[in-house]
């Protein structure tokens, strides 16, 4: 974990976030909180990431998301060196799906 986030606000947002229980509630408090700018941001980051995990190259990544040659690559430093965030999300995503088969 990055201790340069590590802070007691930090630890109240990410507190506030897990209270939220639905995506219609996620779309109030996130309208609220960013810009549309920042969000689309981050689901764009999101989204290279799921892409990257899928084994699409730079190329693809970039021609389906709009997203800088940049942003690919530090979203695949994440990926690679991060704290395995993504990865844990994908993981869930995916006995979700599992057990909805």
């Amino acid at each position: 974990m990055n201790k340069k986030i590590k802070t007691e606000a930090v630890d109240h947002l990410f507190q506030a976030i897990l209270q939220l229980q639905s995506v219609d509630e996620c779309y109030a408090f996130f309208e609220d909180v960013c810009t549309v700018n920042e969000l689309l941001s981050l689901s764009q980051r999101y989204d290279v990431a799921k892409m990257l995990r899928e084994g699409r190259t730079y190329l693809e990544i970039a021609e389906k998301t709009g997203a800088s040659t940049a942003t690919i690559s530090r979203v695949n430093r994440s990926l690679n060196y991060g704290s395995d965030g993504y990865d844990l999300v994908f993981r869930r995503l995916q006995e979700d799906d599992n057990l909805s088969e």
